[in-house]
C-alpha cells in the first residue's frame, strides 16, 4: 500500500496525471463495457439491412452503368470494415428490387433507432442525467433518424475522401502524393465534426460544441485506425480462408470492430463528463479498501450516481458521507462530511424543486 499511497499523492497533486485514472474509474463505475455491448448489438442488427438498402438504391439509381455501379459500390462499402470488402468482391452487378428495398428501409430504421436509444442511454448514464429528465423510449428511438442521416453523411464524405486518396491522378507525382496523404486527415476532420454534432444531440446538458472537440477528434482518429485494422484483417487474416471459416471470421470480425468502436465512443463520453463535471482527481485506493479516504471528486461522482436514480421531479435524493476512521487525509484530502449535491456545468442547475426525500448513506 505504500507504493499506492505515493502514486495517489502524486496524481492528486498533478491534475493532468489524475485525469486519466479518473476517466478509467468512472468508466468502470458506469459499467462502460456493458453500455458498449448494447450499442454493438443494435449496431450489428442495423449494418446488414443498411448494406442491403444501399445496394438496392444504387441498383435503381445507376441501372445500365455497371462501371459506375462498381466504383460507387467499392467506395461506399469500403467504410464498412470486414463485411464491406466481402460484399463488394462478390456482387457482380447491382439489381434494384422492391422487396429488398422495403426490407432494407424497415431494418435500417429499426436498427438505427435501436442504436440511437442505446447510445442515448449510455450518454445519460455517463452524464448522470436523472431518470425523470431522460427521453422516453419513443423519443430516444426517434432521435435515430437525424443521427442516421448524420452518420451516413459522414460515412459518404469519408468514402469519397478515401476513394480520392487511393485513385487521384493529376499528372504530377508530388501533388498526387500530397493529395493522398491529406485524404486520411481530412476524413478524420469530417468524422470529428459529425461526432461533435452527435455529442451535442445526445448530451443532456447545454454545453458549447467547441468544448467537446478533444473527445470528438480523438474518437475520429481512433475510428480511422480501426478502419485500417479492419482492412488489414480482411486482406491478411481472411485471405484464402475456407467458406466456413471465412463466414465465421467475417461475422466475428465485424462484431469485434463494432464493439471496439462502441468502446471508443463510451470512453470519449466518459472523458468529456469527467472534464466538464470536474470529477478528478479520484482516490486510487477507493475501490480496494472498505473505508477509503474520499476526495472531493469521489464524493461528487458517487453523489451523481445516486441522484441519477430519481424517477420523478418531486423526489429529493441526497447523499451524506461520514469521515473515514483510522486514516489521515492524503493529497487534497477529503471533503467535509455532510450532504452533497450532484455536479453539473456552471450554467445548469442539477437540482429541481422536490417534495419527497430519499436519503442514502
Amino acid at each position: 500500500m505504500g507504493l499506492l499511497r505515493r502514486l495517489d499523492d502524486y496524481q492528486r497533486g498533478h491534475p493532468r496525471v489524475g485525469l486519466v485514472p479518473a476517466i478509467v474509474y468512472k468508466f468502470v463505475d458506469d459499467q462502460g463495457a456493458y453500455l458498449a455491448a448494447l450499442i454493438t448489438y443494435y449496431g450489428f442488427l442495423s449494418v446488414f439491412p443498411a448494406l442491403l438498402l444501399l445496394v438496392t438504391v444504387l441498383g435503381f439509381a445507376l441501372h445500365g452503368d455497371p462501371r459506375l455501379q462498381q466504383q460507387i459500390l467499392h467506395s461506399a462499402l469500403g467504410q464498412f470494415p470486414v463485411i464491406g470488402d466481402q460484399i463488394a468482391g462478390n456482387i457482380r452487378s447491382l439489381q434494384g428490387n422492391g422487396t429488398a428495398l422495403g426490407i432494407g428501409v424497415a431494418g435500417s430504421l429499426y436498427g438505427a433507432s435501436g442504436v440511437a436509444q442505446a447510445v442515448q442511454n449510455a450518454f445519460d448514464t455517463v452524464w448522470g442525467i436523472p431518470r425523470h429528465r431522460r427521453r422516453t423510449a419513443v423519443a430516444a428511438r426517434a432521435r435515430g433518424i437525424p443521427l442516421l442521416g448524420l452518420m451516413v453523411g459522414a460515412a459518404g464524405a469519408s468514402g469519397v475522401l478515401t476513394t480520392v486518396g487511393a485513385t487521384v491522378d493529376v499528372g504530377s507525382a508530388p501533388l498526387n502524393s500530397l493529395l493522398r496523404a491529406a485524404a486520411g486527415p481530412l476524413a478524420i476532420v469530417v468524422n470529428g465534426a459529425a461526432l461533435l454534432l452527435a455529442f451535442k444531440l445526445l448530451i443532456g446538458y447545454d454545453l458549447r460544441v467547441r468544448l467537446l472537440w478533444p473527445e470528438a477528434l480523438g474518437a475520429a482518429f481512433v475510428w480511422q485506425l480501426l478502419l485500417s485494422a479492419g482492412t488489414y484483417y480482411v486482406g491478411h487474416v481472411l485471405k484464402g480462408a475456407t467458406a466456413t471459416y471465412g463466414l465465421f471470421g467475417i461475422v466475428l470480425g465485424l462484431m469485434a470492430w463494432l464493439y471496439l468502436a462502441a468502446l471508443v465512443l463510451v470512453a470519449c463520453a466518459e472523458s468529456a463528463a469527467v472534464r466538464h463535471l470536474r470529477l478528478w482527481p479520484r482516490g486510487l485506493a477507493t475501490p480496494f479498501v472498505a473505508d477509503p479516504d474520499l476526495t472531493v471528486a469521489d464524493r461528487r461522482a458517487y453523489t451523481s450516481y445516486a441522484t441519477a436514480a430519481a424517477f420523478t421531479a418531486g423526489e429529493d435524493v441526497s447523499v451524506e458521507f461520514r469521515a473515514p476512521t483510522g486514516s489521515a487525509p492524503t493529497g487534497d484530502g477529503p471533503a467535509a462530511p455532510g450532504r452533497h449535491r450532484a455536479p453539473g456545468p456552471p450554467a445548469v442547475d442539477s437540482t429541481v424543486r422536490r417534495v419527497g426525500r430519499r436519503r442514502t448513506r
